[in-house]
């Protein structure tokens, strides 16, 4: 499964007509979270039912869990294989991170150490997980605002073992690499190199928000609220400098602007995709 080489964006109720009357290309596909979607019938499904017949569909999972400490959840596994043989989306991605600690399940992506111990349980998870969906995952690398003295890796080279271990590919989200090296004062640049490029999927765009921690450094906050800002934008043309021309969404879950706004950065997304 792949997406074609265009732009997307989050599947959102209040841009559900415009994306149902777009007109053809307008639009590469769009993406959902796969969580919202885990149940029988409803208007969500009988909405993306009317946008599957018109283009590709991207699934993004988000509960996965696939770094936790504890087995996967193989009901919630039988229930994203139910809904992928239902929709059979162009491609289906995760998150590199863990939500999940005894019976409790943590509405956020959790930052992991990164050592010896923790890859081997991601891999197993990533293996199980692709077994069990009859898919090749993308692996998204996270946004972090915190690093562990149990740390072993650095993070790109321990998405490089996940991917290289597993035949998973990479969900790279640009703004999350731009967050994670601001906050982390990392060489952006240097970190995009020592990332798998080759195994990159599909392509994020989102905006943030900026704050200062308890030093007065910048902190960026991964809200998906606000414009893509120039840093992204930047850091998106190195990208498709290395990658050639890739799946690419832009991500907005809070504060949605008006659909013409919003098409606005998917056409210039586009522009660069087809200037490669």
């Amino acid at each position: 499964m792949s997406l074609p080489c265009g732009v997307g964006i989050g599947l959102k109720t209040d841009y559900l007509e415009e994306v149902l009357s777009a007109e053809a290309g307008t639009l590469g596909f769009v993406e959902v979270h796969a969580e919202n979607y885990l149940v029988d019938g409803g208007p969500f499904h009988r909405h993306l039912s009317a946008v599957r017949e018109l283009m590709p569909l991207s699934l993004h999972g988000v509960s996965l869990s696939l770094g936790g400490s504890q087995a996967l959840d193989v009901a919630h596994l039988a229930h994203l294989r139910q809904l992928i043989d239902r929709y059979r989306p162009a491609q289906f991605s995760e998150h590199l991170a863990w939500s999940t600690h005894g019976e409790y399940y943590l509405p956020d992506l959790l930052p992991l150490a990164y050592n010896d111990a923790t890859l081997a349980r991601v891999c197993a998870h990533v293996d199980q997980a692709q077994e069990a969906l009859g898919v090749r995952l993308l692996l998204e690398n996270p946004a972090t605002y915190l690093a562990f003295e149990a740390s072993e890796h650095a993070e790109a080279d321990f998405l490089t073992a996940v991917v290289r271990q597993t035949g998973c590919g990479l969900l790279l989200d640009v703004s999350n690499a731009v967050v994670s090296c601001t906050n982390h004062q990392r060489d952006l640049h240097r970190y995009l190199s020592d990332l798998p490029l080759d195994a990159v999927g599909q392509i994020h765009l989102a905006g943030f928000a900026c704050d200062q921690d308890s030093m007065g450094e910048a902190l960026l906050i991964d809200s998906h609220d606000d414009a893509i800002a120039d840093e992204v934008w930047a850091a998106y043309a190195w990208v498709l400098g290395h990658t050639g021309a890739v799946a690419t969404l832009i991500e907005r879950d809070q504060k949605l602007p008006p659909f013409h706004t919003l098409l606005q950065e998917v056409q210039a997304a586009q522009a660069m995709l087809e200037q490669i």
